[in-house]
């Protein structure tokens, strides 16, 4: 049998370049059959289309192929996949310039368009007007837009264009509600998230994707307490500075979405925003449903959504309401989660023009009011109470723990 004729391709070939760490390799064969790949020992995984693992690295090795639309939307593409099929016709039918070079196993570069001269002048660019045939590129794009951006990576604004034309509802509610939160659910953990949302926004298909959020451009917020005034700009930065501090996804969403309900608020209210935090709640189930979001993000949206104004306000509660709080957000029985929404609401407090580096008390305050409402001897309580009446002294025992505590800030503090 002649020897196996295979290229690495895409995001290894881009990522060396780049220096940044390569995680995964993927290899594409050229000149072979899938009956040649089974005959060696490879192992099929695709279902679309010939992908087979590597016996020993359990690399990802695909059979050449070209794709031809035959339908509408996402769905409906004739893939070919021959020994006919060329490295560089394989490489054509790809996303961006940057993802369509490879390297030969000597290590030589195949770079037939252009995507070495865009990775030095950090431009994202579609390899062919093909790329209009396929909705989900426009938020691949978004995604790599955000996790390139500390880079310096930028939209080619002719690809820009082409992702304009793909931005509307035809195009984009053909693609599969799980596909679309796969995509978002990664661009959150990129180190620049809001820049995907920017993006969408820029080509018009957040009004399409996230109404709910593209809702927000130009709603105005208190100028006193939002130097930046616009509502969705907010959305942007306080999920910048989620991300630098190192959120979780789950709690990225939650950022993402605390403000929804600001976009309800009638113009004649302006610029205030009363009781947006219950407001919001339906917004975020919509968004949950449309997307197939998973429920742990959605309880931490909904819980931030609701309860981010009173953590704000932590210093000049009183005990009972904070007790209220830990209550309503199950802090006591899930730390964890009250702990991702306190950096949410890091994040949010941070969001806003000039209060980047601004010290976040109420965090701190919290953490130790919830250790300090921990403390207590329900053991000892059980001895004399039971039933509703535990329940009672059980909540006046830590209402009495947190009005200690609050005697005693800030000393508690470490």
């Amino acid at each position: 049998m002649k020897q196996l004729t295979h290229y690495l391709v895409g995001g290894a070939v881009r990522d060396a370049l780049l220096g940044l760490p390569v995680h995964e390799k993927d290899w594409v064969v050229v000149g072979h059959t899938a009956e040649e790949m089974l005959t060696l020992g490879f192992t099929p995984v695709g279902k679309d289309f010939p992908v087979f693992l590597h016996p020993k690295t359990k690399d990802e090795y695909a059979l050449a192929r070209t794709e031809r639309k035959a339908g509408h939307g996402y769905h409906g593409f004739e893939i070919h996949a021959h020994p006919s099929v060329s490295l560089e016709e394989d490489l054509l039918r790809r996303d961006l310039t940057i993802n369509a070079m490879a390297r030969t196993p000597g290590g030589a570069l195949v770079d037939p368009y252009g995507g070495l001269e865009d990775l030095k002048a950090r431009i994202l660019r579609h390899v062919s007007p093909a790329f209009a045939e396929d909705p989900l590129r426009v938020l691949r794009v978004a995604r790599f837009a955000a996790r390139f951006h500390w880079l310096g990576f930028r939209v080619a604004p002719e690809t820009v264009a082409l992702m304009r034309s793909l931005s509307t509802a035809t195009e984009l509610l053909s693609i599969a509600p799980e596909r679309l939160w796969q995509e978002t659910q990664k661009a959150l953990t990129e180190p620049d998230p809001q820049v995907y949302f920017q993006v969408l926004e820029d080509c018009g298909a957040l009004r399409i994707l996230f109404p709910e959020l593209a809702a927000l451009r130009g709603v105005p917020q208190p100028k006193l307490y939002h130097p930046e005034i616009d509502t969705l700009e907010h959305q942007y930065l306080a999920l910048k500075i989620a991300a630098q501090l190192n959120a979780d996804t789950p709690t990225r969403f939650a950022v993402l979405v605390h403000d929804l309900g600001k976009g309800l608020t009638p113009e004649s209210a302006w610029p205030q925003h009363i009781n947006h935090e219950i407001k919001g709640l339906p917004l975020i189930k919509q968004l949950g449903k449309r997307l197939r979001v998973p429920r742990q993000y959605l309880e931490l949206g909904l819980t931030m959504s609701q309860w981010h104004t009173h953590v704000h306000r932590a210093l000049e509660l009183r005990p009972n309401t904070i007790h209220k709080l830990f209550k309503g957000t199950d802090a006591l029985r899930r730390p964890e989660r009250f702990e991702q929404l306190l950096v949410a609401c890091t994040a949010d407090a941070r969001g806003r023009t000039g209060y980047e580096e601004r010290p976040y008390p109420q965090a701190d305050y919290l953490r130790l009011a919830l250790a300090a409402a921990q403390n207590i001897d329900i053991p000892a309580l059980r001895e004399r109470f039971e039933g509703p009446e535990l329940g009672a002294a059980i909540g006046q025992a830590r209402i009495h723990k947190l009005k200690e505590f609050k005697q005693a800030w800030p000393d508690k503090l470490p």
